[in-house]
Parts: C-alpha cells; structure tokens; sequence
C-alpha cells in the first residue's frame, strides 16, 4: 500500500468521477450517480436530486485540474480548495472503514465533500512526491485519467479497455513486422 485506505479510496473516487466527463459522458442521470455511489459508498447527506447530479458534473473539471496539475500548481488547487471550506475534521469509523479523518460535516453537500476528501488526499501525494501517479491514459485514443496504485509503476491505461485494446495494436504491430 502507497498510501492510507482513505487516501486511496478518495483518489479513486475522484479519477473514476473526473472520468466520466470523457466521451460519452457516463454521468448523465440519476442512474449514473448510483452507479458512482455504489463504487464509492459516501456517508452523510445524499440528496440524490438534480442539483447534487449537476453540482457532481460541475466538479468534474476542477477534479481534473487538481489532480493532474504538477505538485507546485497542485498545492495551489488544494489550498484554494480548503480556503473555500468550512472545516471541521474529526476522526471516525463505520460500516468495514477503520478510523480515518473526515475534513467536513455529514450534512455538506456531496460535491463539496468530495472536493476536500480529493483535497485531503492530494495532501498525501504532495508530500510523498507521488504525483507521477496521476497521468493521463496511455492510449492515443483517450483523455481519461490513469491512477497508477501498483508497487511497480506499472499502469499506464486508464482501463483494462484501454490497455487491451494497445496490447493487441501492439501484437498486430509485431506479426505484421516478422
């Protein structure tokens, strides 16, 4: 594990979140908010309307910006994002989560927590100087945001789709050459 189980679950929140704004978009309905919210099982305040729907689509870029921007413009987005917040971090545990910090209130809208929980994860990254974990996929075709979790440094894709589909250009690459 690189970082705390919180960090991680915050960072792959956000990048799946960012990377439904890609084409086609896939956060289009109250559906594809469900969807999000069984991947990423928030607690506190779920309004699951359409304000939170549009709030959640207009945080996309700003999520995009902040966590592919380089470390010293990364600081900016976080501290400009904790600015902007009330905080009131406390410690807490529930469902299978064992304690971990939650930087806002239970009843703050759903955007606004997953901006500082993104916030507070970069924090992580920062200072491990890991920001090399957040890139653009690989594949020529795709804007989507890779997050690179592995021991090794190995990811480069932001989906199996994506990592299949160079695998095989690549193999089709090699036959046609020999």
């Amino acid at each position: 594990m690189i970082f705390t189980d919180d960090t991680e679950d915050a960072l792959r929140a956000a990048v799946w979140l960012t990377n439904t704004a890609e084409d086609p978009d896939t956060l289009v309905d109250r559906a594809d908010e469900e969807a999000f919210l069984q991947a990423f099982p928030y607690t506190g305040r779920i309004d699951r309307d359409a304000a939170e729907l549009a709030a959640l689509r207009d945080l996309r870029p700003r999520l995009r910006a902040m966590l592919l921007a380089p470390r010293d413009a990364m600081v900016e987005h976080v501290n400009d994002a904790l600015a902007d917040a009330r905080l009131t971090p406390r410690l807490v545990r529930h469902d299978d989560t064992d304690w971990h910090l939650h930087a806002l209130a239970d009843e703050r809208p759903l955007s606004e927590r997953i901006l500082i929980e993104t916030a507070m994860a970069l924090i992580d990254v920062i200072r491990a100087d890991e920001g090399s974990r957040l890139s653009v996929c690989e594949d020529d075709t795709c804007l989507a945001l890779a997050l690179d979790l592995s021991r090794n440094r190995s990811k480069r894709y932001c989906s199996t789709t994506c990592a299949n589909r160079n695998a095989v250009a690549a193999y089709r690459a090699r036959r046609a050459e020999s």
